[in-house]
């Protein structure tokens, strides 16, 4: 039987122990564990910087045993996800309360704020039907702001966000860390807004992950074959290769492409379009011959694709619209200045044709600083003009549209797609270039026939190696530094499908509703929730967490990988949570087996107690 690392072990005393640390801290240095927790970082544990930062930095030490970190990092910046009152609901709100009225909880470094669910100036216009829904976000944008956090209110903080460009970030907006990763000197893991939170009110990261030179390495090889003249041809570029993902690659890191053919000089919209589609299926980090550093060598590659004219136009085929088009939408992630000005350069065509957009069809969304420029440079103003709604702090996807209105949306962006459609708006949507874009914001008639609608049923099954098991099963796993001993029975939900909480699990009912997946229509309420990891937004842990303060929740969780999208949620709400398994708990363990786990001074035992009847 497995059991606790040395290294899991020294955490667990070093957390719940803090009179042990020096002891703990020499016997671990003579016997070659370096677990250098620093004294700053220890304070914390022990309560002497308040209950937030002790809360955070359990958090902090609980990731690095789950990581196998052997080390802390000082970090130079922190970017933290989870404001729009859809994405990060009641359980956010319910936390960011809980944090409220310490006087010494506040960011340890500089931290920047992810795009809220609406302009607060423009909210008529936007026409939102959801109660309290301006209440609510002013709420969560003041809690975030008494933690000291910058309310820059932009998923794009690397445009002109923050001055910062190199060193160790912790950033937790997917486009953001696959660009910096890729393209600047700011290295960042791909965090939850949690474990972001959490480094941001410590100062402290565990290293691990792309921290470490040795994890940067690309793992699949992408040949393009084509032209790529229009920005949201390396949208269509990013999300395809995320679609090619093969169940038997070894991507522990998500997958990193090494991608060549591209032309060169690419914009920097090119680019950005590129990264943030490309992390829609957890890309972290690329390389492109020509527009970023050499990558490092490597022996093989996971895979090999080739992006040729046919499969562009295959993609372009498979997105255009079918029917009326409803609203355009344009800026996910927020437009930059270059976004703006060629939204406008395609806009002063129509207008020179005595054209204007009929009911503001068409929404340009940007951050606070690009808005500040293109309204200085009078492009706002001639948006405004042909009847454009120039929204500002807010991004297509984390908005909850009016369904009275609209639809079917039309945008140029594969991020904005594929978040779109998900669960958080269930929203069909379609792509075009800019140019098409505004043509159909000009011109509401120039698609006709019924809306496409999203299709629940009959989806392609997702990918599953599980067969039914029998007979005896234990295991041992590893529990959490921060949790003392537990033990709990109950019937087990397991899947070897990772779970995307937000936008696939009901932020309500805790029913998961992702068409294809095993457990498609089933509640994790009351179980013992056994699955890989969590997928999908960064924004995740919220949505668990107000599932558990609803009693929608799961009993225990038992994860297969290091999951940074659902230990923190475990770690913070106290929910008896496993991992490190000395075998697959996805495929030893039967849906409706009943099973008991148990955790003693930081070994997890896990037995079944008595198997489900093969279905």
């Amino acid at each position: 039987m497995a059991t606790a690392t040395p290294l899991a072990r020294a955490y667990l005393k070093l957390a719940t122990n803090p009179e042990m640390f020096w002891v703990v801290f020499k016997e671990c240095r003579a016997c070659g564990l370096i677990v250098d927790i620093p004294t700053e970082l220890h304070a914390m544990l022990d309560g002497e910087h308040g209950g937030t930062k002790q809360k955070a930095a359990r958090l902090v030490v609980d990731l690095a045993a789950a990581a196998g970190a052997r080390e802390f990092t000082r970090c130079e910046h922190a970017h933290v996800s989870g404001v729009s009152v859809i994405t990060g609901g009641h359980g956010l709100r319910r936390f960011l309360s809980d944090l409220s009225g310490d006087p010494q909880g506040v960011v340890a470094i500089p931290t920047t704020l992810n795009s809220a669910g609406c302009d607060r100036e423009k909210m008529e216009e936007m026409g939102i039907d959801y109660p309290d829904f301006l209440k609510y976000q002013f709420e969560i944008v003041q809690a975030y702001s008494e933690l000291g956090i910058e309310a820059t209110l932009s998923c794009t903080p690397y445009d002109r966000g923050i001055e910062i460009a190199e060193g160790i970030g912790s950033w937790a907006e997917s486009n953001a860390v696959c660009f910096s990763n890729s393209y600047t000197s700011l290295i960042t893991n791909r965090e939850s807004g949690l474990s972001a939170l959490a480094t941001a009110l410590t100062g402290w990261a565990p290293l691990w992950g792309l921290h470490m030179a040795k994890n940067r390495v690309p793992n699949i090889l992408v040949r393009v074959e084509c032209a790529m003249d229009d920005t949201t041809d390396w949208s269509i570029l990013g999300d395809w290769i995320g679609k090619q993902i093969r169940p038997e690659w070894s991507l522990p890191w998500g997958v990193m492409p090494y991608i060549t053919g591209l032309p060169t000089p690419a914009s920097f919209e090119m680019r950005k379009a590129l990264t943030s589609a490309a992390a829609n299926y957890g890309c972290p980090m690329l390389w492109a011959g020509g527009l970023t550093a050499d990558p490092p060598k490597v022996e093989s590659y996971e895979g090999e694709l080739v992006f040729g004219e046919e499969d562009l136009a295959a993609r372009y085929a498979d997105l255009a619209p079918t029917g009326v088009v409803d609203l355009v939408v344009i800026g996910c992630p927020q437009a930059s200045v270059g976004e703006g000005r060629a939204t406008a350069a395609a806009v002063r065509g129509w207008m020179e044709l005595g054209k204007r957009i009929p009911e503001r069809r068409l929404w340009l969304f940007t951050s606070a600083t690009n808005h500040e420029i293109l309204e200085a440079d009078g492009t706002v103003d001639l948006l405004e003009e042909a009847g454009v709604l120039v929204l500002k702090d807010t991004c297509p996807e984390v908005t909850p549209y009016n369904r009275n209105r609209y639809n079917h949306i039309l945008t140029n962006s594969l991020k904005a797609e594929h978040y779109l459609t998900s669960g958080l708006n269930r929203m069909p949507t379609s792509v075009a270039p800019i140019e098409e874009c505004v043509a159909n914001a000009f011109d509401p008639k120039r698609i006709s026939g019924p809306r496409p609608v999203i299709e629940g049923k009959g989806a392609t099954p997702l990918a599953s190696n599980k067969t039914h098991r029998g007979g005896e099963t234990s295991l041992a796993g590893q529990g959490l530094p921060s949790q003392s001993n537990w033990s709990v029975r109950g019937k087990a939900l397991v899947t070897d499908v990772p779970i995307t909480y937000l936008g696939y699990v009901n932020s309500d009912s805790g029913v998961i509703e992702e068409p294809g997946h095993p457990l498609d229509g089933v509640a994790i309420e009351d179980t013992i929730l056994v699955y890989p990891k969590g997928s999908g937004s960064t924004v995740a842990p919220f949505v668990l967490m107000g599932l558990i303060y609803t009693g929608k929740g799961p009993r225990a969780i038992i994860n297969r990988d290091v999951c940074p999208l659902t230990l923190p949620a475990a770690s913070l709400l106290g929910v008896p949570y496993a991992h490190g398994f000395d075998a697959d708990p996805t495929l030893e363990i039967n849906s409706g087996d009943e099973v008991e786990i148990s955790l003693d001074e930081g070994i997890v035992t896990l037995d079944v107690l008595s198997r489900t009847s093969e279905a």
